[in-house]
């Protein structure tokens, strides 16, 4: 049992809110996911040029500042130092760079593996710990965050370790996040498709698979609804799935629909929640269209 928050907010004056409205509906999941949690928060987008890298250090010290050093010296070239810059959050931070992001992401992984790549895009930041919900929204003061949408999840571990690796949301590609509610029966069977094709693992939590084939159909060329679509047969076992992309938010829930999830849309926002406790603070709620996603039917919103 994991809890799912999603929040999309239609109004540009609510931007500046986001964090603020968000945090009351991950810590009402908090009972649905005790172990960990997870955010992704689509902010203004960097320019084309660049990429944001979201990176986690975990228990491993670390001097940013130090590392930014290191980023400039490797990736001089043509840029300059103002093209490398740094944000950190504790343990985390967020890296812009113009820099060509693969590059940087091998570059990372051989000099400092202590440190985590948790999300790369143009308007993608991700932090995900363990703990409990209020502990980790507080630690990265995410009522302060602002952005168009968020995807969150408090998670229940039931099949893999507890570790922040572990915890939701993933990503793959670029600006792609995913958080899942359930269980799958076939992730080893869609690894082994998926790996010769060149798709890379990180851990062997069942959601990394959902999230690793639909990396793999979007490289193909499908649209993100339609690799849902083909999701539908090759993911077997229960889902609600809720994702994240630059422009998007998107729900879907697997033929069986037993795991919870419920929508309320107003004129200012669209939020999602496993439960509707996890709603009741938001403003005009009383006012606000509620339904819950039918079976094998995809919603999506853009910004």
């Amino acid at each position: 049992m994991c809890g799912i928050v999603g929040l999309l907010v239609k109004k540009p004056a609510l931007r500046e809110r986001l964090g603020a409205l968000m945090v009351p509906m991950l810590t009402g999941m908090t009972e649905r996911g005790p172990d960990s949690a997870g955010l992704a928060v689509y902010t203004t987008p960097v320019s084309e040029r660049q990429h944001k890298l979201s990176l986690y250090s975990g228990d491993h010290p670390i001097d940013w500042s130090a590392l930014l050093g290191l980023v400039c010296k490797a990736f001089a070239g043509e840029q300059k130092i103002a093209d490398h810059e740094i944000a950190v959050h504790g343990n985390h931070a967020v890296l812009t760079t113009a820099a060509d992001a693969d590059q940087v992401v091998a570059w990372l992984k051989r000099t400092v593996p202590t440190v985590a790549v948790l999300s790369v895009g143009h308007s993608i930041d991700l932090y995900k710990d363990v703990g409990a919900p209020a502990d980790i929204a507080k630690r990265y003061q995410f009522d302060r965050l602002r952005g168009t949408h968020l995807v969150g999840h408090t998670r229940m571990a039931t099949e893999s370790a507890v570790t922040p690796a572990h915890a939701h949301p993933f990503t793959a590609g670029r600006d792609f996040c995913l958080v899942h509610n359930g269980s799958l029966s076939n992730p080893h069977l869609v690894r082994k498709h998926l790996e010769p094709l060149g798709i890379e693992f990180e851990t062997d939590n069942d959601t990394e698979a959902a999230c690793r084939f639909f990396e793999w159909r979007l490289r193909e060329g499908d649209t993100l609804e339609q690799a849902v679509t083909r999701g539908f047969s090759e993911l077997d076992g229960f889902f609600t799935f809720l994702m994240g992309t630059e422009k998007e938010l998107l729900i879907v829930r697997d033929a069986f629909a037993c795991k919870p999830a419920v929508v309320a849309e107003t004129d200012d926002y669209v939020a999602i929640a496993s439960e509707f406790r996890s709603l009741a603070h938001l403003p005009d709620i009383g006012h606000a269209s509620l339904f819950e996603p039918k079976p094998e039917e995809i919603y999506s919103w853009r910004i």
